[in-house]
């Protein structure tokens, strides 16, 4: 009972967080901002149909091939989580929430970010909101060779460039654009947080000199393990580091002064926990 009131506590959060973002800010300045509610907000500026029940409908082929192919608890899930967010959209527009009628590009990127903060959520949970997600897991099934991303990506192009005919103008796939931009970036904010980094790894001979620079300038740990080239069949070490955002180019100054012929590899990280860095999981 308390995994079923956490779950609908997200369902409802997340279908809040969205509705305010479709209804009060998207559907305003008339785009579309890819998937499946990009769909329904121009089938529903055709023929005025509420956008929470015809992206329910839109999403009816896609919840039973996920009920057929797919794991059906998840499936269960997200069509709960599909009909509240439905339900709680349409109920915006019964109730006549305002919507905001100012700027376009505005309302086009806060809709993204409060879409965003909906659907993360209830990512947040396990679950999904139905549409592209769906699509995604059954192309990794019968396709696991496709790149799934790419491919949920040029719907969502299409679905922006469809716009254009629907609204009669190049500035719906603009602003569509934006908005899916400000939701993508959301989502990754709350998922992974804004603790991001880099995992930098230096080869050089002079390795114990740039990390005892780093340590005693920087206040960041450092380790070395034991590797082996792989032309040269050398046996050496290899520093590896992490530092946030803001201290990157200091560590690469750092390497330069001492190596500058060091062989660096620098890889972001979405999130780092520890020492020095964000604490709490």
């Amino acid at each position: 009972m308390k995994e079923q009131g956490k779950n609908l506590t997200c369902d409802i959060a997340g279908g809040l967080l969205q509705a305010v973002g479709m209804w009060c800010f998207i559907d305003t300045c008339r785009i579309a901002p890819g998937g499946v509610s990009g769909i329904a907000m121009m089938i529903s500026h055709l023929s005025g149909f509420p956008i929470g029940t015809l992206s329910l409908l839109i999403n009816l082929p896609l919840f039973a091939a996920s009920w057929l192919f797919l794991d059906r608890r998840m499936t269960w899930k997200t069509i709960w989580t599909v009909v509240w967010m439905s339900v709680i959209l349409d109920g915006f527009r019964f109730l006549g929430v305002p919507q905001y009628t100012g700027d376009r590009l505005i309302a086009a990127a806060f809709g993204g970010v409060f879409t965003g903060a909906g659907m993360a959520v209830v990512f947040m949970r396990n679950s999904t909101t139905g549409g592209g997600d769906i699509l995604a897991k059954l192309l990794q099934k019968f396709r696991p060779y496709m790149q799934t991303g790419y491919a949920i990506m040029i719907i969502d192009f299409f679905v922006v460039g469809a716009s254009v005919l629907v609204f009669r103008e190049i500035e719906a796939a603009m602003y569509g654009l934006i908005s899916i931009v400000c939701t993508t970036q959301t989502i990754d904010m709350m998922l992974y947080g804004m603790n991001r980094g880099s995992m930098i790894t230096v080869h050089s001979e002079k390795n114990r000199e740039i990390a005892e620079e780093i340590m005693r300038t920087m206040d960041r740990g450092t380790t070395f393990y034991k590797s082996i080239g792989g032309y040269s069949g050398k046996e050496c070490e290899t520093l590896t580091c992490a530092v946030d955002r803001k201290q990157f180019y200091r560590v690469k100054e750092i390497i330069d002064r001492h190596d500058p012929r060091a062989f660096v590899i620098v890889s972001p990280t979405k999130e780092v926990f520890g020492e020095g860095f964000q604490e709490g999981r």
